[in-house]
């Protein structure tokens, strides 16, 4: 069992608005959601920042029942895809939410439904398979990671050793639950007695500082751009927060100037701000700098997380001893998990990875072992520090708008989708928004007179600019 919560009572677990809910509930909560579910099988979660998702989540795990985290608020369509794909025995979701053919409510509480499907399948699940989490934010990837209770129980402890998380902290749900770094605030919480103040609320609210205030939490976890706005809005200079102590961010590489801003502001107030490295392929995370080198290792995605180690490999696949020298990053550790899964037959394998995972990013380590990411070597970026895979993307596009005139390209925060049909724009523009779920602002439509290709049709990004 993950999550003992029995022996922390009727300490208080989970803050929302109006209530406090303690451990001793929300066992029982869990439970009983365990209870109706009834043993071993796939549970799709809808997942939210709320107190049932949260009940749900902790009754799957410690209940033997593997959870797929979804976002709560993904395209129906989308969810209805990866549901015929999966074919999950239940479903967790809102009541709020559109419900799904093929499946009936058994049960409802803390307004949310229990879905049963009316006619199972059996699903042949490998024994430490403990969790699927999507690699791709919200753009409704059918490729999952398969996560062991191992991965989960080792990078916990990790983190929760480095970041000296304690029973007094109170951290707020500032990231979404079916993302990897969001879920792994509550895991690290939950797991040693902690306080959550769930919201929904972004951070970009007076009103989500207003509640950090009155329930007096004592951390934040952001990404990049929650990082870049809440600079431009000069949040933590025009608000009093005298309950803050540590900043943590992942999702990506943020900037050093940003990095200086906010080292600096923890600095001067007695604060951390701790940088973080990490992937769903991970678990959670894999590196960190420590806030006291935060200043002086500018610009550093830090050093192994404990119990993790890094090395460096060339393109010939050769270790490289030698400081400041590029190469891909590869990390191993017992939080490596077991591999993807792209389809439910692919739930039944074992561990693919064997501790070991090759990152894609090009880093160098300086004299002291500290890493620095200078660059990646696959085609993904992170919108809102959540994956999205531009290839990916860009097939999704493809299939809705029947073309094969159609690239994408970008860099963090930036999506950029070339067409070379301007009729097009609209539909492409609505699909990104309405289906993948990425903001306005953080994605733009270019037309050109034609995709560049070589000869035998393969599309050359090179020609396609990353950045307007």
């Amino acid at each position: 069992m993950l999550f003992e919560l029995e022996r922390f009572g009727g300490r208080t677990a989970i803050e929302e608005e109006d209530r406090a809910v303690s451990y001793s509930e929300l066992c029982s909560f869990s439970r009983e959601i365990a209870g109706h579910i009834g043993g071993r099988t796939l549970c799709f979660i809808m997942a939210s920042n709320t107190y049932p998702s949260i009940a749900g989540y902790v009754g799957c795990i410690n209940g033997s029942i593997v959870p797929a985290m979804v976002d709560s608020g993904l395209h129906h369509d989308l969810k209805i895809s990866m549901l015929d794909l999966y074919k999950p025995s239940f479903i967790w979701m809102p009541e709020s939410e559109e419900t799904f053919p093929g499946y009936e409510n058994i049960w409802s509480k803390e307004g949310y439904f229990l879905l049963k499907a009316a006619d199972p399948v059996p699903c042949d699940l490998f024994p430490d398979l403990a969790l699927l989490i999507t690699t791709s934010g919200s753009t409704g990837s059918p490729k999952l990671v398969r996560q062991s209770y191992r991965n989960i129980e080792s990078n916990t402890r990790s983190i929760i050793e480095y970041l000296e998380i304690t029973e007094k902290e109170r951290a707020i749900t500032s990231l979404p639950m079916n993302y990897v770094y969001g879920l792994s605030v509550i895991n690290t919480h939950l797991y040693a007695g902690a306080a959550l103040v769930l919201t929904d609320l972004n951070c970009y609210s007076p009103k989500f500082w207003d509640l950090f205030n009155e329930k007096e939490a004592t951390s934040f976890a952001g990404v990049p751009f929650m990082y870049e706005v809440i600079n431009k809005l000069k949040v933590f200079k025009k608000k009093d927060l005298p309950t803050l102590k540590t900043m943590t961010q992942a999702g990506g590489k943020i900037t050093p100037e940003l990095h200086k801003v906010f080292a600096e502001f923890a600095s001067e107030t007695g604060r951390r701000f701790v940088v973080m490295y990490g992937a769903s392929e991970a678990t959670a995370r894999m590196g960190y700098l420590p806030p006291e080198k935060s200043l002086e290792k500018n610009g550093s995605m830090g050093i192994e997380i404990p119990g993790g180690r890094f090395e460096l490999v060339d393109d010939g696949g050769n270790i490289i001893t030698d400081t400041d020298v590029p190469g891909e990053l590869v990390y191993y550790g017992d939080n490596v998990t077991l591999g993807y899964a792209e389809c439910r037959e692919d739930l039944s394998r074992g561990d693919e990875n064997r501790g070991r995972l090759v990152t894609g990013d090009v880093a160098k380590r300086d004299a002291d072992g500290y890493y620095y990411v200078v660059g990646r070597k696959k085609r993904f970026i992170k919108v809102v520090g959540k994956r999205v895979n531009l290839d990916e993307v860009e097939r999704n596009l493809k299939n809705a708008l029947q073309t094969s005139d159609v690239a994408c390209t970008g860099k963090d925060d930036s999506l950029l989708v070339y067409l070379a049909d301007a009729s097009m724009e609209k539909a492409a523009t609505e699909y990104v928004f309405e289906k993948i779920g990425i903001s306005r602002g953080l994605y733009k439509t270019i037309v050109i007179p034609e995709i560049p290709k070589n000869a035998s049709g393969k599309i050359l990004y090179s020609e396609l600019k990353t950045e307007v």
